[in-house]
């Protein structure tokens, strides 16, 4: 449960064949905004649970879950893929004025009519295989444990390639377009078409693909002063 003493929360969502503990070189608060790294189903403390299949379906159920927490203003953050699933769980939320998100932070993804876009879309399994060991760091990952994570990421990169949301715009949240200097998977320029969606601000930060892993100050600050921004703006 986030800390009562904070006003704003930043829910995270956890990228492509990965789970909450992504996150954990990220601080518990930036500011008075708590951050909460998400637990999806299907991985980590929940890898007995189904796959959503869906980002429409994992916005439902996230909504579900979520209600009783939300109860102060809050904001959302995806990376990569899970840029895509914080959106769509942004624009649901959306649905109900009483809970719209303040701003919902995409980093390192095309607009959804852009896309799906990167290169591990088109890899087969034994190409992502080799990705998860590399991304586990372990010497000699035992065959079931790196099923388990390919699995996990097939289905995640499955999810990517059939959304298609409706075109339909929002004014209920603050867009935060966020591309990186040396990005070679998602070029920052490729992620113009945010601004399509709705209200929209784009940012280029000095990184990587990877940078935002490390939680950056500069993307802290980013992040903090976006949601201070769109706060004020409501």
């Amino acid at each position: 449960m986030p800390p009562d003493d904070c006003d704003h929360l930043l829910l995270c969502f956890p990228y492509s064949g990965c789970g909450a503990s992504m996150y954990r070189q990220w601080p518990d608060r930036i500011g008075d905004t708590a951050v909460v790294p998400l637990q999806l189903p299907g991985r980590e403390t929940r890898m007995g649970e189904a796959h959503y299949g869906t980002y429409e379906n994992l916005a439902e159920q996230m909504t579900a879950e979520l209600g009783p927490v939300l109860d102060r203003d809050f904001s959302v953050f995806g990376h990569c893929g899970a840029a895509l699933a914080a959106f769509e769980f942004a624009r649901r939320m959306a649905s109900d004025d009483t809970r719209s998100p303040t701003t919902c932070f995409v980093s390192s993804q095309v607009a959804p009519d852009d896309g799906p876009y990167g290169r591990f879309l088109d890899m087969s399994e034994d190409e992502l295989r080799v990705v998860v060991v590399n991304l586990l760091g372990l010497v000699t990952p035992t065959k079931r444990l790196v099923d388990f994570f390919v699995k996990v990421l097939v289905d995640d990169l499955a999810a990517n390639k059939v959304y298609r949301p409706d075109r339909s715009t929002t004014d209920s949240f603050e867009i935060r377009a966020i591309g990186w200097s040396a990005d070679v998977e998602i070029p920052h320029g490729l992620m113009d078409g945010w601004a399509r969606w709705g209200r929209c601000t784009s940012l280029v930060l000095d990184g990587d693909h990877q940078a935002f892993v490390k939680a950056p100050g500069h993307l802290l600050d980013a992040l903090q002063a976006g949601v201070e921004a769109d706060t004020r703006a409501l």
